[in-house]
């Protein structure tokens, strides 16, 4: 997409679009798409956080200082991309993708330093919140101004977002700022145009396996969710389906698909253009059957404008590279991080096993169901190592069991038949094999970890210190399986911690309704051990707070004979002082300080959705205290 996207006609774009698919189809009849030497490539997405851990949303400014054309932005400011030339698949192509790897990240973090950032390889930030994902930090490039405008436009100005895993997130949301929570780790393999069907279809089948094995995104806004919460977020954050009164069959934008592959790549960009609208219209100038005649290559820039726009977690594309024409699938599967040894391991054994499984079967399609594929993807999403997986001929199995017994084998025919190097092969599905042994993929190591420091741990402070020990592990290039847990003390500067409300209120709430009465307010504090309750309306808006001092007058003024009669609305004390979630946590003290008030509920959007206390403010004074005696007894040491 470029930066004069929408500003076309979109009855004119839609026939560009139809151009482009005609012309497509001439050129695989006329064999004018390459079907080798194979390539792969990848696309590098990360994160941008300061020196507190927190996102840095400075990825313009790094932009401006950057000279390297393969660097673009994303959506959000504190998110960038780092795309890579195509190696052939062959010899020393996984050491040297490790290799430039390393080597782009480096030069990137040197720029970011300049603006106090460093670079974070994560499936999702631990430490983003709500208030960090508001249209100020989204990216200031007009094609996401765009797309976001044509997404609210088709689904409504509020959209709603469940996931359910260990916790439960529920969320309603203004703004597709959600989907730059997720940075992927994409790798594209050019396929031969006559065996796209097969090649698509594997492809399909391998990622729920090696997903599996990759996952490294189970928290989000503090809810511990899927192993790999990027599939059902994604989805979510750009789905343009608006409710129904009748279930329809409408697919989202994101998705696994709903059926096999059988002729050609036509099959999959057809269905695309008869079941989505276009988001994004450019005015093509290019005609691509005056190119063809003129033995020119067209780029059909129309047909790869809408195809940007549905994200298939595999994606077929068309491009030109070095003067020649290709097909590739783009696998967005894959999460970013836990390092980068890791993310070339994943790559290698996607490579690998769609390459060996190609080698090995003729047609999938015929051995199982595409339905049991589509559940294992998701089956995979959720519990990573600990999913059941189906496979072929019926047979179910475990996903390590899966990996060790059937799929590691395959993978390295599948590279050794491209000619890569042993040492490569045995390099990076070693460290695929060690994973799955260890059972500690990157979201499980994130989940021990939490769960270690929950206990004693506030969740802001718990969620900089996953930061900050994920940042150390991967700059020192070690594999996640080899990574001691993170330790509570790893977050560093404590400031980071409790900088805004929102990194350690109690969200857990419990209130009552006016109408209810006084008594059942009263049992809630002395079951809940609790000395302020929220009182909400029917449509949950904040309309009073009772506190444990008003129930303690009113029962000594009455006695205890009256007392179950009586409503919350009669002792509450109404339109009480709030903050949000992005108040500064000084700015909260001093208010409390001043109007003299125990508590305070915070609201967004008129809706109640945590409280903090004096007594909150005493416990984060302890934990300071602590941590500055021992500083010192260790500065005398």
């Amino acid at each position: 997409m470029d930066e004069q996207a929408d500003k076309g006609n979109p009855h004119r774009f839609m026939d560009s679009v139809l151009d482009d698919l005609r012309a497509l189809r001439q050129m695989l009849e006329q064999g004018r798409i390459e079907s080798g030497p194979p390539r792969i490539g990848v696309e590098q997405e990360l994160f941008l956080v300061d020196d507190s851990w927190q996102p840095a949303p400075v990825g313009p400014q790094i932009l401006e200082d950057n000279r390297n054309p393969r660097v673009t932005p994303e959506l959000g400011r504190f998110n960038l991309e780092i795309n890579f030339e195509p190696l052939e698949f062959r010899g020393g192509c996984l050491s040297e993708m490790e290799r430039q790897l390393n080597e782009s990240i480096e030069e990137l973090a040197a720029l970011a330093r300049v603006h106090g950032a460093r670079i974070l390889l994560a499936g999702i930030l631990p430490t983003l919140t709500l208030s960090q994902l508001t249209a100020r930090n989204m990216s200031p490039r007009q094609r996401y101004r765009t797309l976001a405008e044509a997404i609210t436009k088709l689904r409504g100005e509020t959209h709603s977002l469940r996931i359910r895993g260990i916790d439960e997130l529920m969320v309603k949301v203004k703004t597709i700022m959600l989907e730059a929570c997720n940075t992927s780790f994409q790798v594209h393999l050019q396929v031969p145009p006559d065996q796209f069907p097969r090649y698509y279809n594997i492809a399909q089948l391998a990622s729920a396996p090696v997903l599996a094995a990759a996952v490294n995104s189970p928290l989000l806004l503090s809810k511990r969710l899927w192993k790999e919460t990027r599939i059902a977020l994604f989805q979510l954050s750009v789905d343009t389906r608006r409710p129904s009164a009748y279930p329809r069959s409408s697919r989202p934008r994101v998705g696994f698909g709903d059926r096999w592959v059988r002729d050609s790549v036509l099959d999959v960009f057809r269905e695309d253009v008869t079941r989505f609208r276009a988001l994004m219209k450019v005015e093509s100038t290019e005609d691509p059957f005056e190119a063809l005649s003129g033995n020119r290559l067209p780029k059909l820039k129309a047909l790869n404008t809408f195809n940007g726009t549905v994200y298939r977690w595999n994606r077929p594309c068309y491009g030109v590279h070095q003067g020649r024409a290709h097909l590739r699938i783009e696998n967005r599967v894959l999460p970013s991080g836990p390092s980068v040894l890791d993310e070339v391991a994943n790559a290698a054994f996607y490579c690998g096993l769609v390459t060996g499984l190609t080698q090995e079967h003729e047609d999938v399609t015929t051995r199982i169901s595409f339905a049991e594929v589509k559940s294992n993807f998701h089956s995979a999403a959720r519990s990573g190592l600990n999913a059941q997986l189906n496979w072929l001929d019926g047979e179910t199995m475990s996903a390590p069991d899966l990996i060790h017994r059937r799929l590691l084998p395959v993978a390295r025919e599948g590279l050794r038949h491209r000619g890569v190097r042993d040492e490569d092969i045995e390099r990076y599905l070693g460290v695929i094999e060690k994973r799955v042994e260890n059972g500690q993929t990157g979201a499980d190591w994130l989940l021990r970890s939490y769960s270690r420091m929950e206990g004693d741990r506030r969740r802001g402070e718990a969620q900089v210190a996953l930061t900050a020990a994920t940042y150390q592990r991967q700059t020192r290039g070690r594999p996640v399986h080899t990574w001691p847990l993170a330790q509570a003390d790893e977050g560093g500067d404590w400031r980071a911690h409790y900088q805004r409300i929102e990194q350690y209120m109690t969200t857990e709430v419990f209130t009552v309704q006016p109408e209810d009465p006084i008594d059942l307010a009263a049992s809630i504090m002395d079951w809940e051990r609790v000395r302020h309750i929220p009182v909400e309306d029917e449509q949950n808006r904040l309309v009073g707070l009772v506190s444990y001092r008003t129930i303690f007058s009113f029962f000594i003024r009455r006695g205890g004979g009256q007392r179950k009669m009586e409503p919350v609305r009669r002792i509450m004390k109404p339109d009480p002082i709030t903050v949000t979630p992005e108040t500064l946590t000084v700015d909260a003290i001093v208010l409390m300080r001043r109007e003299k008030i125990g508590c305070l509920p915070v609201v967004q959007d008129n809706r109640l959705v945590g409280i903090v206390t004096y007594r909150d403010f005493i416990e984060i004074a302890g934990t300071l205290l602590e941590q500055q005696l021992r500083a010192g007894d260790q500065g005398r040491d």
